[in-house]
């Protein structure tokens, strides 16, 4: 474990208490983030979860995020940290356990397109998920951010959320993500046969660049089973383009733990995204006095100037942190 891993330093307390702390709740539900252990992880722990604690549970979680939003009371729905060479049945067993010690919180259940629809069934009912988690690096196109949302989100799966009243986190992939008509006729398709499946689509519809999720947004209009997270993106636009499209009642905050305690953010460029961070930026040598702020609080920035920008009140701002999930979840 690095001695910078969750580092919150004075520049960032400073930010957040100057630009933050009087735009965000006391009561947040965080809608994407992992909880994980590095033991799970066969060949070595990946990236930021190799550098972190072995253990990363509800209490971890807890701290950093106090750490980076002092005074706030999280709850959230979690997840596993999804990669190739992950111990599953493990992960999601450590997770369903972390998760039980909060009732406001919920767990999705990572799963492979290979995995049979009723086995997901019973593991669903036997360890109370909320959901399911699918991700790329299952699917079985290669290469997988070209996949197409059937080849890691098998339509069996897709049914059996709905006969159980699950939701699904997706994030898809392909170049062009909510702009490429492939997602967008899968989702809309998935979502109206469906009805009683919840799809959150991740990272504001995969809007890293922004300008996919503008273009395609409209695409989503009218369905009622469609949610979007915030989580990880630090560019503006998508999020306005989500609440003028299917209202702020479809956002969720999101904040994609651990990555908000990573130094940096996404920029869009062209047509795709790159991430500017400690690893592939030296900072030392812009401009001015650069000191790069940590991914939670940018992505932040950007969620409280869309809710500006779309003259969002204070009980709608409520309502993205809190209450949005709070009706689908049924909290109390």
């Amino acid at each position: 474990m690095t001695a910078s891993f969750f580092a919150v330093q004075d520049h960032d307390r400073e930010l957040f208490d100057r630009e933050l702390n009087d735009f965000l709740p006391e009561r947040i539900f965080d809608a994407h983030a992992h909880l994980y252990a590095q033991e799970h992880f066969r060949n070595g722990a990946p990236g930021i979860v190799g550098e972190g604690p072995e253990s990363v549970g509800l209490d971890v979680y807890l701290k950093a995020m106090d750490e980076l939003t002092p005074g706030r009371r999280y709850s959230g729905l979690f997840f596993g940290f999804p990669h190739a060479k992950l111990d599953m049945e493990a992960a999601n067993n450590f997770l369903a356990a972390e998760v039980r010690a909060d009732p406001h919180s919920r767990a999705q259940m990572l799963v492979r397109p290979e995995m049979d629809a009723e086995y997901v069934r019973e593991t669903v009912r036997r360890d109370q998920f909320a959901g399911l988690k699918c991700y790329h690096v299952w699917a079985t196109e290669r290469p997988t951010f070209q996949a197409k949302v059937e080849s890691f989100l098998p339509e069996e799966h897709v049914r059996v959320a709905h006969e159980e009243g699950l939701s699904i986190t997706l994030h898809m992939v392909r170049n062009r993500a909510m702009a490429d008509p492939l997602n967008q006729q899968t989702i809309r398709a998935f979502a109206e046969h469906y009805p009683n499946m919840r799809f959150i689509l991740a990272h504001a519809a995969r809007g890293f660049n922004p300008h996919h999720t503008i273009e395609g947004i409209g695409a989503l209009r009218g369905l009622r089973n469609v949610w979007c997270d915030t989580s990880a993106v630090t560019d503006g636009g998508a999020f306005e383009a989500i609440i003028e499209t299917l209202g702020h009642d479809r956002l969720l905050y999101g904040a994609d733990f651990p990555v908000t305690h990573e130094r940096g953010r996404c920029v869009a460029i062209g047509d795709s995204f790159l991430w500017l961070s400690e690893s592939n930026t030296n900072f030392d040598t812009a401009y001015a006095d650069l000191r790069p702020t940590l991914v939670g609080l940018e992505s932040l920035r950007v969620l409280k100037t869309a809710c500006r920008n779309m003259r969002l009140s204070d009980s709608q701002i409520e309502d993205v942190f809190w209450n949005n999930a709070a009706s689908m979840y049924e909290l109390s």
